[in-house]
């Protein structure tokens, strides 16, 4: 009996190892061919996202100085 089930056995790994060959091609399908690409996509992604903030932080200063500019002429305009 043990010869009968160590004969029938490889034959069903046989079968289940035909199986996953057939599928081992379109596990590890890729679209990037390079690692290089892959991540420059990701940081593509993540700065979409906002991961990484804003490009040009020197925007919000340079607005904040054009109000208080303003705001201060207006004082001037404003007290003569």
């Amino acid at each position: 009996m043990w010869r009968l089930r160590n004969l029938v056995r490889p034959r069903a790994d046989l079968s289940a190892l035909e199986a996953q060959l057939r599928h081992a091609g379109t596990a590890l399908a890729c679209s990037f061919s390079t690692s290089d690409e892959y991540e420059a996509a990701v940081i593509a992604k993540r700065r979409e996202a906002g991961a990484y903030g804003t490009r040009r932080p020197y925007v919000h200063v340079l607005i904040a100085a054009l109000a208080l500019s303003v705001a201060v002429m207006l004082l001037i305009i404003l007290s003569a």
